[in-house]
C-alpha cells in the first residue's frame, strides 16, 4: 500500500494507544513517521515496532505542553528529513479526577486544558509552516464525543471543544495554502489508558472486562479499537479524501444514533 509514500507525517503521543497504532499504520502505507512523545521508552518502543516491519521511524522525545520542547522536536524532525507533510495531533487525555466543574480541584483544569488545548496549538504553531514550505498537506486533530454532547467530565469536553473550533478556524486560514485541517471525534477506544480507567471505577465486585463489555452494549457497532481510529486518520491525512475540509468525523461505534 502506498496512500502516503513519500510523505513524512509527524504524530503527536506516538508512543501508545491511537498513535502507536498510527505510526505502525502510516509506515506500512509508505510514510515516514516523526514519533513525538514524552515518554522515552515507549517512544523507542513505537520506532523499534515500526522499523520491525521494515518502516522508517524517528522518536523524539516531545513534551506537547511545552512550547519550546515542542519547536525543538521539529527543528529535529525538520534535520533529519528535510520537511513533513503531514500532521496528527494525538496527544491529549482526561484524568478520573475530572467532574462537576464545581467540585473538581484545579490541578484538573490547568493539567486537561494545557494538554488537549496547549498539546494541539503548539504542534500545529510549528509544523504547519513546514507543510507550507512543503506545498501543502493535511493536519488531523484529535477531538472527542464529549464535545458534542452533554458530558460528565467537564474540563474535558471544554477543552475537546475548543478544538473542534480550532479545527474548523486552521481548515478556513489555511485552505489558501492547501492545507486540509480536520478532526475525529472518537467515542470509548480501547487503549491501554482506558482499560486502567475502566479498573479505577469504583465497583469491587465487577472486572474491567465486564464494565468494558458492559458499556459496548451502548455501541451497535461495537467498542472501538485504537486502530481503527488510526484508519480513519489514514483517510483524512491521504488524497483520498482531498474534498475534505473542515469536517468533523464521528467514530463511536453508533452511539450517537442508537
Amino acid at each position: 500500500m502506498s496512500r502516503l509514500k513519500n510523505k513524512v507525517v509527524y504524530i503527536t503521543g506516538a508512543g501508545t494507544g491511537i498513535g502507536r497504532e498510527a505510526a505502525k499504520l502510516f509506515s506500512q502505507e509508505g510514510a515516514q513517521v516523526i514519533i513525538a512523545d514524552f515518554n522515552r521508552d515507549l517512544g523507542n518502543e513505537t520506532e523499534a515496532l515500526v522499523e520491525s516491519g521494515g518502516g522508517e521511524a524517528f522518536f523524539v522525545e516531545t513534551n506537547v505542553t511545552e512550547e519550546d520542547s515542542v519547536k525543538s522536536s521539529v527543528d529535529a524532525a525538520i534535520e533529519r528529513y528535510g520537511k513533513i507533510d503531514l500532521l496528527y495531533n494525538c496527544a491529549g487525555g482526561s484524568v478520573p479526577e475530572d467532574g462537576p466543574i464545581t467540585k473538581i480541584d484545579p490541578w484538573v483544569i490547568d493539567h486537561t486544558l494545557a494538554l488537549d488545548i496547549k498539546g494541539t496549538l503548539f504542534p500545529s504553531r510549528h509544523v504547519i509552516p513546514e507543510i507550507i514550505k512543503a506545498g501543502g498537506g493535511a493536519v488531523v486533530n484529535m477531538s472527542s464525543t464529549a464535545a458534542l454532547r452533554g458530558n460528565a467530565m467537564h474540563v474535558y469536553s471544554a477543552a475537546k471543544g475548543a478544538i473542534v473550533a480550532l479545527t474548523q478556524s486552521l481548515a478556513a486560514s489555511y485552505c489558501k495554502d492547501l492545507i486540509r485541517v480536520n478532526a475525529i471525534c472518537p467515542g470509548i477506544i480501547l487503549t491501554d489508558r482506558v482499560k486502567v480507567r475502566f479498573g479505577e471505577l469504583p465497583d469491587p465486585g465487577e472486572s474491567s472486562e465486564s464494565l468494558a463489555a458492559r458499556t459496548a452494549k451502548r455501541y451497535p457497532f461495537g467498542v472501538g479499537q485504537p486502530k481503527e481510529i488510526a484508519q480513519v486518520a489514514l483517510f483524512l491525512l491521504s488524497n483520498e479524501s482531498r474534498m475534505v475540509n473542515g469536517t468533523l468525523v464521528v467514530a463511536d461505534g453508533g452511539m450517537a444514533s442508537f
